[in-house]
């Protein structure tokens, strides 16, 4: 992997060798994957709340919160395995993903990693002429977004060369593609799926930096890199189960969810951090 510091382009840190880690790491990461956290969650805490989603307010101003417990955000992403392997989402394929942050968000991501599919994540603060350029260069295959990033994306040409999966996030437009709803309701509910499983040294995302700071770069993940941030975020601030945190940049979502902590989604403008209403963040 090259860096691209002040580079006039973007550029995708895809290396064409594998990540070599040290001697030893298949025996540290056996079957290495973020989503497996999820499964020993709920396992060991099935009815404790994984995630806390705003979703209004009530008589009195008070913000409402949709909840599922790890046991119920697990069965959900086993569900939604089903339903995009049954339209041929599968290991190793680049999936671009653009649905707010929300408890749908969450268990996309996860069902995506337990596919062995990479995600590709941007921030969507980074400008159109930006994204357009990071994902032709990512060149997904699939493309899972709601109506308005499908418009943006049959308007704006984005990956138009290598998207040949799309799904749709609400309601579905004229443009062809699966409505996520329907093909959901079609997988079994409660049926465990059955992942393969993914090597410590194997991709598990492509994330793109705002590029705030230069010209935005997109990093490669693979799953080793994943479950030992999980590892160290825990050591390193002593997080145990049960804690609650409100993660205000999205991914860390994801970290909360594999530490067995519950993830209070805020109320703000993801695309504009420096937005957010204090109050707000303070009073969740």
């Amino acid at each position: 992997m090259s860096p691209n510091e002040g580079g006039a382009s973007t550029r995708l840190y895809l290396g064409s060798e594998p990540l070599r880690l040290a001697h030893g790491s298949e025996t540290r990461f056996p079957d290495a994957n973020i989503a497996k956290s999820l499964t020993r969650m709920a396992e060991r805490r099935p009815d404790a709340i994984a995630v806390m989603d705003p979703t209004g307010h009530d008589a009195s101003g008070a913000v409402s919160y949709a909840t599922w417990t790890f046991r119920e955000l697990d069965q959900e992403v086993d569900r939604l395995c089903h339903a995009l392997a049954s339209i041929g989402l599968e290991r190793g394929m680049r999936t671009v993903l653009m649905v707010p942050p929300s408890r749908h968000f969450y268990a996309l991501s996860f069902a995506l990693f337990r596919l062995g599919a990479v995600p590709v994540l941007v921030d969507p603060g980074m400008g159109v002429r930006s994204l357009k350029a990071c994902l032709d260069q990512a060149a997904p295959t699939a493309f899972i977004g709601i109506p308005k990033a499908h418009v943006a994306r049959i308007l704006l040409g984005w990956a138009r060369k290598s998207v040949r999966i799309r799904v749709t996030v609400g309601k579905k437009g004229p443009w062809r593609g699966f409505s996520l709803a329907k093909i959901r309701r079609a997988a079994p509910m409660c049926v465990a799926y059955d992942p393969p499983e993914t090597r410590a040294d194997e991709t598990a995302a492509i994330l793109f930096t705002s590029g705030s700071t230069g010209t935005p770069k997109g990093a490669i993940y693979h799953h080793a890199i994943f479950v030992e941030q999980v590892a160290q975020l825990a050591r390193l601030y002593g997080i145990e189960e049960g804690e609650f945190d409100l993660p205000t940049f999205p991914l860390f979502g994801l970290f909360d969810v594999a530490l067995g902590m519950t993830a209070v989604i805020p109320e703000m403008d993801f695309t504009s951090p420096g937005s957010a209403d204090p109050e707000k963040l303070f009073t969740a």
